[in-house]
C-alpha cells in the first residue's frame, strides 16, 4: 500500500470515528437491507423453484375408448411426440388396469364397491412448459381429435391456479429486491451528505492548502465501501444464525422433493457481499457528484 493509500484509509478511518453516529446509521441501514435482500433471495429462489416444479408436473390426459386398438394407441403417442407442445420423452401409457390400482392405493374407499374396472385406458402427456398447457390441450381436441379418442382433460382451474400463483411470486420478489436496493441506495447517500454537510469547513480548508480532488472525495468514497461490505459481512453473521436456529424448524414443513431448494448459501453469501460493496459505491459516488463540488 503507497502512502498516499494508507492516507487515505486513514482520512476514512478518522471520519468513520468522528461522525460515528451517521456511521452506525449507514452500516444498520445496509445490514437491514442486506438481511432482508438475503431472505428474499433465499425465499424467492425456493419458491421459484417450488413452482417450477409444480408447473413441471401439469399434465394433459388422454383417454382411449375402449374400441381402440394397440396399434391406434401406439400411432397416436408417436404422433403426439412430434408436436411442438409435448416435452421430450414426457408421454406415460396408463392402461386401465395400472389406473384402477393406483386409485385403489391412493383412494381405497372410493373403489370398494366397484363391481368393474371404470377407467380407460390413457396417456399423460406433460407440456414442454407449464405455461403451454393450454395450447397441448387445444391441439388435442376438437376437430384435431380422433375418433377413438375419448374425453381430454388438463385440470384447467387447477394449472391455471398454479401459472398465476407461480407467477405473482416471481414479480413480487423482483420488485421486492428492487424496493431494497432502491431503498439502500437513497438512504447510504443521506449517510455519506450529513457527512459531508457536518465537513463542509474541513473540506474548505483541504482545497485552500492545495488537497487534490481524489484526495477530498477518496475517504469519502471508502466511508461507503467499508459501511456497505460491515454491513453486508453482519447481514451474513445473522443469516447464519438463523439459518442454523429458525431452519430445522422450518424445514419438516417444506417440500421435500429433490428439485425444490433455494440458492446455495455460499452464492448468497457473495451476492450480499458484492451487493453490500456496490450499494456503498453507488451511493457514495452519486452523493460525491452531486454535493461534493470539488
Amino acid at each position: 500500500m503507497t502512502g498516499r493509500s494508507r492516507l487515505l484509509f486513514g482520512e476514512a478511518w478518522r471520519s468513520l470515528g468522528a461522525n460515528l453516529s451517521t456511521t452506525v446509521a449507514a452500516t444498520m441501514t445496509v445490514l437491514i437491507g442486506m438481511f432482508l435482500l438475503g431472505l428474499f433471495i433465499a425465499l424467492g429462489t425456493w419458491t421459484v423453484s417450488w413452482s417450477n416444479h409444480v408447473k413441471s408436473e401439469l399434465v394433459v390426459r388422454v383417454n382411449f375408448k375402449d374400441s381402440a386398438t394397440t396399434q391406434q394407441r401406439n400411432d397416436y403417442a408417436r404422433m403426439l411426440q412430434q408436436s411442438p407442445y409435448v416435452k421430450l420423452g414426457g408421454i406415460k401409457y396408463v392402461a386401465k388396469a395400472d389406473a384402477y390400482k393406483e386409485m385403489a392405493r391412493r383412494y381405497p374407499d372410493m373403489v370398494k364397491n366397484l363391481t368393474a374396472n371404470p377407467f380407460p385406458n390413457s396417456l399423460r402427456v406433460t407440456p414442454n412448459k407449464g405455461e403451454n398447457v393450454d395450447k397441448l390441450f387445444n391441439s388435442l381436441t376438437g376437430s384435431n381429435k380422433p375418433a377413438f379418442i375419448g374425453k381430454v382433460t388438463d385440470g384447467k382451474k387447477l394449472s391455471h391456479r398454479i401459472l398465476e400463483v407461480a407467477h405473482v411470486i416471481e414479480v413480487v420478489f423482483t420488485l421486492a429486491t428492487l424496493v431494497l436496493v432502491i431503498a439502500s441506495v437513497l438512504l447510504i447517500s443521506n449517510t455519506i451528505r450529513l457527512s459531508i454537510f457536518s465537513r463542509r469547513r474541513e473540506i474548505e480548508v483541504m482545497k485552500l492548502v492545495g488537497a487534490t480532488n481524489w484526495f477530498v472525495r477518496g475517504p469519502f468514497m471508502l466511508e461507503g465501501l467499508i459501511c456497505g461490505v460491515a454491513g453486508a459481512l453482519l447481514a451474513i453473521f445473522f443469516l447464519v444464525l438463523g439459518k442454523t436456529i429458525a431452519l430445522p424448524a422450518i424445514l419438516p414443513h417444506l417440500s421435500g422433493d429433490a428439485d425444490v431448494h433455494a440458492m446455495a448459501f455460499p452464492v448468497v453469501a457473495l451476492v450480499l457481499l458484492a451487493a453490500g460493496l456496490g450499494l456503498g459505491a453507488v451511493g457514495s459516488g452519486l452523493t460525491i457528484r452531486r454535493f461534493l463540488r470539488v
